[in-house]
């Protein structure tokens, strides 16, 4: 009651090569819709990668139910259902399709494996590169290439809180909060953000950034960031210090090198958050 992660990367690398790739830079008027909201967007990228992900993890794994982001959109029930289901496996066809749109190369196809519960495995792919962060439960992070070679990933050491620098998505918070964790950031050396998780995660993944904040949590964007932050030796945590789970949809996200730094990052910046 599993997939390989390296069947798994085969699976997001295959379905970017034929649909994702061919439309970067490509997309006409009515190749992009909106959902939610004007900088929440669906492509025909999203949904044929998801569709061609989708089948070919029904092949390869005919126990696990698949929950994709677009088949959520369709379908919300899908995401309660899979909370019941032994073996899920989360998809991202396109994260950070608005970069996707906007033809900047920022963005990722990503999935996590839960069983019974537990986040145990996932792969955050880079089209653009060609390459991919992986990780299983226990295994280690590791940054892996279509000739085999694999480089083992280690989060950032601690660093005093005036020289951290990091990414933070402020963005769904209530306006009071957001200014004052936006005012706070003048405490960091540094604060950006992708809007791209994928991107984010593999940047930290490789020691370059100290910190990491998220606000709106759906599975397909964190769980295989955060296993992967967590193989690579960081502090992975909900604002209120308890872990990230996979049944998790809210309560932020806040990833340090140790829980010292998180601590007094969760105090001194993202007080309110």
């Amino acid at each position: 009651m599993t997939i390989a992660p390296d069947k798994l990367a085969e699976i997001l690398r295959d379905a970017a090569k034929r649909e994702i790739l061919p439309r970067f830079r490509k997309l006409d008027e009515g190749m992009v819709r909106t959902k939610s909201s004007a900088i929440d967007l669906v492509t025909e990228a999203d949904v044929g990668a998801e569709r061609v992900i989708t089948a070919a993890l029904k092949q390869a794994a005919p126990d696990a139910l698949v929950v994709g982001e677009e088949a959520v959109a369709a379908d919300a029930s899908l995401l309660d259902r899979a909370l019941d289901a032994p073996f899920v496996i989360y998809v991202d066809p396109v994260d950070g399709t608005a970069n996707f749109v906007g033809g900047l190369p920022l963005y990722a196809v990503m999935a996590s494996v839960v069983v019974n519960g537990e986040t145990v495995a996932g792969v955050i792919y880079d089209p653009m590169g060609d390459d991919w962060l992986m990780a299983e439960i226990g295994s280690g992070a590791w940054l892996k290439f279509p000739d085999g070679r694999a480089i083992p990933q280690r989060f950032s050491d601690p660093a005093p809180l005036n020289d951290m620098i990091g990414t933070a998505s402020p963005f769904y918070m209530q306006p009071a909060a957001r200014a004052k964790v936006l005012a706070n950031f003048n405490k960091l050396r540094m604060v950006a953000s992708y809007r791209c998780a994928g991107h984010e995660y593999r940047l930290a993944a490789g020691g370059n950034i100290h910190f990491l904040m998220f606000h709106k949590l759906m599975p397909w964007d964190h769980l295989a960031g955060s296993l992967i932050m967590q193989e690579a030796g960081a502090f992975v945590a909900r604002f209120d210090g308890e872990p990230y789970l996979p049944a998790h949809r809210d309560g932020g996200l806040l990833i340090a090198p140790d829980q010292d730094s998180w601590t007094e990052l969760r105090q001194q910046v993202f007080v309110d958050a």
